[in-house]
């Protein structure tokens, strides 16, 4: 087992991660690592629910608001960062606390996840020129060239189909390098999951969106991305964002992309809830049970101490 002790606060959207991540890092010294892969990019604070200052409350956030929107932004360089700011934290003599929903991230940064950097450079370049096809046509892609990548792929999740179709036109698939790992941590690592009553989950990200356009989403995707050219980018990719492109060019009303993000956003996270059931050992508790997750935390941190 390895030695290290890292926690993991995962669970689908709006369900109460950060503020747990920073109650949490209050009572054991710790400092928190985003693992959301849109929260990096510098300027997309609204759509992205990226936590503010005061929500921090004082306590160090890591791998937010630091990348550049027009760069792609790669679950390899999350990784290599993570792992970085895990060993860093853990030398200052504090706790790591991972927290967010977007799962690959979390599974890359904990897991024995290993990419071939051989090829990096030439799946980049293979995505870049898979852009133009349709989500349509990528799954096609991979039926006839990697099946297999499309057991743990949705057919709108247009980043993983473009990764997915990049490698099966490599030479080596997603399928075939994902046999090779042995899913094992390279941390000692304890995931606290959020998970509540469904009608209740559906409520807290209709709220979410909700606000997000009081506090001025549609103002912040309209300086961001008015550029068409920018809407190639990855960083339009994430929801929140893409559904505004027909409002950016003047065929949709903001109702219409509110409700849009509001579905995509509870398909999203249904999504999220089946990968971490399926790929991780959390400990699943309700939102709103404060007192027992922390509970358990401190029992869990404190053993063989």
């Amino acid at each position: 087992m390895p030695d290290t002790k890292v926690f993991a606060i995962v669970g689908p959207t709006a369900s109460g991660k950060s503020s747990l991540a920073v109650q949490l890092a209050k009572l054991l010294n710790g400092e928190i690592i985003s693992a959301d892969s849109m929260q990096v990019y510098q300027g997309m604070d609204i759509g992205t629910a990226k936590v503010t200052e005061e929500e921090m409350q004082g306590i160090p956030h890591h791998l937010i608001d630091i990348y550049p929107i027009d760069k792609p932004w790669s679950v390899r360089t999350f990784q290599t960062l993570c792992r970085q700011k895990i060993d860093e934290i853990v030398g200052r003599g504090h706790v790591p606390i991972l927290c967010g929903g977007t799962g690959l991230y979390v599974k890359a940064a904990l897991y024995d996840y290993q990419f071939d950097e051989e090829n990096e450079e030439q799946n980049s370049k293979l995505t870049e020129a898979l852009q133009s096809r349709t989500n349509e046509e990528l799954y096609a892609l991979l039926q006839e060239k990697d099946p297999g990548a499309l057991e743990k792929i949705h057919i709108n999740n247009r980043k993983r189909l473009l990764r997915a179709a990049a490698m099966a036109l490599s030479h080596r698939p997603k399928s075939e390098r994902e046999k090779e790992q042995t899913h094992q941590p390279v941390y000692d690592v304890y995931f606290i999951g959020l998970r509540g009553d469904r009608k209740e989950e559906i409520e807290r990200i209709n709220r979410r969106v909700d606000e997000m356009f009081e506090q001025g989403l549609p103002e912040e995707v309209k300086r961001l991305f008015s550029d068409p050219s920018s809407r190639s980018w990855n960083s339009f990719q994430g929801i929140g964002y893409k559904e505004f492109s027909g409002w950016l060019d003047g065929n949709e009303d903001l109702d219409t992309v509110r409700e849009q993000i509001k579905i995509r956003t509870r398909q999203y996270a249904r999504r999220q809830m089946t990968w971490f059931v399926n790929q991780m050992p959390v400990h699943w508790f309700d939102p709103a049970d404060r007192a027992q997750i922390i509970s358990a935390a401190e029992d869990w941190y404190g053993k063989n101490e």
